[in-house]
């Protein structure tokens, strides 16, 4: 059902298009919005499922695991689907631990990463069971009180960042994330002092990252700087693996990042010793998934623009307002024509910014179509909020050709 292979460049190829109809695992978006609405996210859980397998198989190093960095969409049947497929999960907040738990993943499964949090919030991880990369000096000072003996990971900023947005990078010197690599003398010294083990490094340089060779130069980085460290179980290289969201854009070459990164850490562990690898992709496994259904509400032709109108707005899908970012939209009710105009296509808030995009060319389109936004799956529900007074977009899963709420409107 899934017109789709490694390296395509255009995500309507997640998809099928029949009677000109743009259908979602084969099933008809303008159904699905008939039945339960809109705007509307609709999931395909085949391509999470793919999307899993993908990345699993990229790298052949054998102790390598993977955790869904759930903030990119915490739904917990998204979580499930992961689940089944094997991934581990990394949470950012308690409540993102929680989540898992009730998901089904078991405490040893589930990480969590640091930033800025209480000292509470830090015990009820700990207490929950799962492992925490600590992200400061501060943080590594409390897990030594609140757990002496207990085992850590230390996020280290190497000063190394990347990522499609200036907002999206984790790593360097501006960043707020991570012990910074000249105090990690320090670490080791709170550690000692709490009988606290250091058993894993990690990091994390942004988001949406499409060169293999800005992921070499911090993978490289941290081998070397584990060279510091005795006795480490684990090194997690963090998440980041970009996406094509553009026609245009060339794809993250996964088959040679994994052959350069299963090289890199065969070497290390030769000297080394055997160690486990770590990744925490996010929006990889589940942005292609994802598609947000709005309909046509208005045409409205100035002598600048046509604007074309729809009953969604940044408050539902903020990442163009935010970041700029692009998204396919595609006219469901109508994918080809030879009446193609170019629009702008709108949102219903009271806001000059809110704007999908701009001058895009689209078949023409006509009040109570259904249009949709591709690319939808990651960082759009879970970044909604009720701007407005306007509630947040129902959830559907699609699993083999059947339909299912998995939210609230």
């Amino acid at each position: 059902m899934l017109a789709w292979t490694l390296g395509t460049r255009d995500m309507l190829h997640n998809f099928t298009t029949r009677d000109n109809k743009l259908h979602i695992g084969g099933i008809n978006a303008e159904e699905l919005v008939q039945q339960y609405g809109s705007p509307l996210y609709v999931y395909d859980g085949a391509i999470i499922r793919r999307q899993y397998r993908v990345l699993r198989n990229a790298i052949s190093y054998p102790d390598t695991r993977f955790f869904y960095a759930c903030k990119a969409n915490p739904n917990l049947e998204l979580l499930k689907i992961l689940r089944q497929e094997g991934c581990g999960l990394e949470a950012v907040s308690y409540n993102e631990v929680l989540a898992g738990l009730g998901a089904g993943f078991a405490p040893e499964d589930i990480i969590f990463t640091c930033s800025f949090i209480t000292k509470d919030e830090l015990e009820a991880v700990i207490k929950a069971g799962a492992a925490v990369n600590i992200d400061s000096l501060t943080q590594l000072k409390w897990f030594g009180e609140i757990n002496p003996g207990g085992k850590v990971s230390l996020r280290i900023n190497q000063g190394i960042g990347a990522g499609h947005h200036e907002h999206t990078i984790t790593g360097g010197p501006d960043s707020k994330f991570g012990i910074d690599i000249t105090q990690l003398d320090e670490a080791k010294r709170i550690a000692a002092e709490h009988n606290v083990r250091i058993v894993g490094l990690h990091q994390h340089i942004g988001s949406h990252i499409l060169d293999p060779e800005i992921f070499m130069l911090a993978i490289r980085t941290l081998l070397k700087t584990a060279r510091q460290f005795d006795g480490l179980e684990f090194l997690d290289f963090g998440g980041g693996f970009g996406v094509a969201y553009k026609e245009t854009d060339k794809p993250l070459d996964l088959p040679r990042l994994g052959a350069m990164i299963t090289k890199e850490v065969e070497e290390f562990t030769k000297e080394y010793g055997h160690i486990q690898i770590r990744f925490e992709p996010g929006r990889f496994l589940v942005v292609e998934c994802g598609v947000l259904l709005a309909t046509v509400t208005d045409i409205k032709e100035t002598p600048y623009h046509t604007f074309v109108g729809v009953n969604t707005g940044f408050n539902h899908l903020i990442r163009p307002m935010m970041y700029g970012s692009y998204h396919q939209i595609v006219n469901a009710s109508c994918v080809t024509s030879e009446n193609i105009k170019k629009v702008w296509v709108v949102g219903n808030i009271c806001e000059s910014g809110d704007i999908f995009t701009r001058d895009r060319e689209l078949p023409e389109a006509k009040p109570g179509d259904t249009i949709a936004i591709l690319g939808a799956g990651a960082y759009g529900r879970a970044m909604s909020f009720p701007y407005n007074g306007r509630k947040q977009p129902q959830e559907v899963l699609v699993e083999s050709g059947i339909a299912r709420p998995i939210s609230e409107r």
